[in-house]
């Protein structure tokens, strides 16, 4: 048994320490995820704890069959999504690796705000999120190829971008 079934069985007996464990543990990847894709901390901060009360809400119906982390990207994917009614460019990107200078960072971020939704939502939630390509397929109900297509799609128009500013 995964550590996410024995927290979420502890959960449905009533442990409230448990939710409390489930929530610190992914709190700052959904906040992470929700920041990339609206315009204020406070908006990402806002949906992040929708996106929680919809899961403990309709919790007595969760069924685990896989990671609950993924299960809350679909939850704030969608709550992103009706906030604009499309999800909208990411309006930040990672901190800068040592060396990696501001220009670079901006480059990046209009570019990627140029990319089609479907294949910039592949990006964030690969490099961003670090998630897998199977876990990806999850989240945004598609198949494993498509999304191993539209990463390789938003790669190369990255790279294409990124050639006409003078960045590569």
């Amino acid at each position: 048994m995964d550590e996410d079934m024995r927290l979420i069985r502890k959960m449905q007996a009533g442990n409230e320490s448990a939710i409390e464990r489930f929530v610190t543990k992914y709190y700052p990847d959904i906040l992470n995820y929700c920041f990339r894709h609206l315009p204020s901390q406070q908006d990402a901060e806002d949906i992040t704890q929708e996106t929680f009360a919809r899961f403990f809400r309709h919790f007595e119906r969760y069924r685990h069959y896989g990671k609950a982390k993924n299960y809350l990207y679909v939850i704030a994917r969608h709550l992103c999504a009706d906030y604009y009614h499309e999800i909208s460019p990411p309006l930040s990107i990672p901190e800068s690796p040592p060396g990696t200078n501001v220009e670079i960072r901006m480059d990046l971020a209009a570019a990627l705000a140029q990319l089609d939704p479907a294949l910039r939502e592949v990006i964030i939630l690969h490099y961003f999120q670090g998630l897998k390509f199977r876990e990806i397929a999850d989240i945004l109900s598609v198949g494993l190829p498509l999304v191993k297509y539209r990463h390789a799609r938003a790669k190369s128009q990255l790279q294409d971008l990124l050639r006409e500013e003078g960045t590569l």
